[in-house]
């Protein structure tokens, strides 16, 4: 297998776009991708072979979209390889060499799916894998992928024999009063399944689901969240060690949601200005919130440790981390950098599920769920902790404090101040004070 065979394939475009099993949009990302794969041989005064797309896609360059390209390149350019060329390779000449030779070029054309290892995840079906080509498209993030499938999966069981493809308006309209009526979901879920499954018509379908007016809509009122008191949060505190104990006080102490503190960034962290910034938070926004006083030297000495562990990945070629495809089509070796390191990383290297390319991943949102809860039950806290019960006692404890709702409504990040006024419901006491009559003439 000559993985350091150098390819010429100067009519790729022309090829590329008579390509008839690639639809438009493909043949324009492909054509991007192969640009930038072919500039970097350029710029690195290379050859296109299998063995330097292989170092590119190594080096952290590149998506999975990007793979998928490069791996048509190389099969393409086998497909139309000229007798001259086959010649000049040596596949001309005696009819049993020849077909030896061919042979050992089809060898060398499956070894472009190196590039694309077999632990991506594309879908169990077709509608599935249309759909994550889809999502994968508009750059959506990894969670999102995964709740709009998930959805998708439970319209299909509930279906039944129907085919996702024949699926109406008419059906969505009738799942969404199913989602109501029967299984009693919160609006917020409700909304949730809506969009995933308009984005399925419109992207998969390509078709809009029509008139989507008159389907039953939840009214399940939203429940007054769980609080800590500010003993409960330090009893929590003792309970917990390490870099779990870190990132919970990190949580409360900056008021973050769950994947916005495992997504954090070594340079989302200022310890001299005293801010965490959130890129990307609900709703794709950006904010700024406080940066606890008290963590920076816990922080500080955090960083110390995972300067030590960047190294090691650097010195072992590790894959850099997942960059944001905008980021990644900018500035290609940025995963490789400090200041795009994760900043609670995972213990071990994983495959990422997108792309198939082992790296270091951030913690995972389940061992930090299990974590707290755990904490909560060696405090003996008699109430329901999750991660997200930081967030709500982080807020409270503000406004206990006085801070106005608007600034409180800023470090959260809410939309609507209409959000925000849900942790007035649960301060120790309302707006209008009232004194029980039980306590009358005490």
């Amino acid at each position: 297998m000559d993985l350091e065979r150098a390819v010429s394939f100067p009519d790729w475009k022309r090829v590329l776009e008579a390509e008839t099993g690639l639809d438009r949009a493909v043949r324009s990302r492909y054509r991007w991708a192969i640009g930038e794969y072919l500039g970097h041989l350029k710029e690195t005064k290379q050859r296109a072979s299998l063995a330097t797309a292989k170092a590119y896609f190594d080096g952290g360059a590149g998506n999975e979209m990007a793979r998928e390209a490069v791996r048509w390149f190389f099969k393409a350019e086998e497909r139309t390889r000229t007798p001259a060329s086959m010649k000049r390779d040596g596949l001309a000449g005696n009819p049993k060499d020849q077909e030896g030779k061919k042979a050992e070029a089809a060898d060398v054309a499956g070894a472009a799916t190196e590039i694309v290892p077999e632990q991506m995840d594309r879908g169990k079906d077709g509608w599935e894998r249309h759909l994550v080509d889809r999502l994968r498209i508009r750059h959506y993030q990894w969670r999102t992928e995964q709740t709009y499938r998930e959805w998708a999966w439970k319209f299909a069981g509930w279906l039944g024999k129907k085919r996702m493809e024949e699926a109406t308006g008419e059906d969505l309209k009738q799942y969404m009063t199913h989602l109501a009526a029967e299984k009693n979901v919160a609006a917020s879920t409700q909304r949730q399944a809506l969009n995933a499954l308009v984005f399925f018509f419109r992207e998969v379908l390509g078709r809009e689901p029509g008139d989507l007016t008159g389907f039953q809509a939840s009214r399940r009122p939203p429940r007054i969240p769980t609080v800590l008191t500010s003993a409960e949060c330090l009893r929590l505190f003792d309970q917990l060690a390490g870099t779990t104990k870190l990132m919970a006080q990190l949580m409360y102490g900056a008021g973050l949601r769950l994947m916005e503190l495992l997504r954090l960034r070594i340079m989302d962290v200022d310890l001299e200005r005293g801010i965490v910034t959130v890129r990307s938070g609900k709703g794709g926004k950006d904010r700024v919130t406080v940066l606890p006083e008290s963590l920076k030297g816990p922080l500080a000495q955090h960083l110390e440790r995972l300067r030590k562990l960047f190294d090691e990945d650097r010195a072992e070629g590790a894959a850099g981390t997942w960059l944001p495809p905008p980021v990644e089509h900018k500035i290609r070796n940025a995963g490789k950098t400090w200041p795009w390191q994760w900043l609670f990383p995972s213990r071990q290297m994983a495959i990422d599920p997108r792309s198939g390319i082992r790296r270091r991943h951030h913690v995972q949102d389940s061992a930090f769920q299990t974590a707290i809860r755990r904490g909560a039950e060696g405090a003996k806290i008699a109430k329901r902790v999750t991660p997200h019960t930081l967030r709500h006692s982080f807020a409270t404890h503000l406004l206990q404090a006085g801070h106005d709702i608007r600034t409180v409504q800023e470090l959260l990040g809410h939309a609507a101040v209409e959000t925000t006024m849900i942790y007035t419901h649960v301060l120790n006491k309302p707006g209008v004070t009232v004194r029980s009559p039980m306590d009358a003439g005490r």
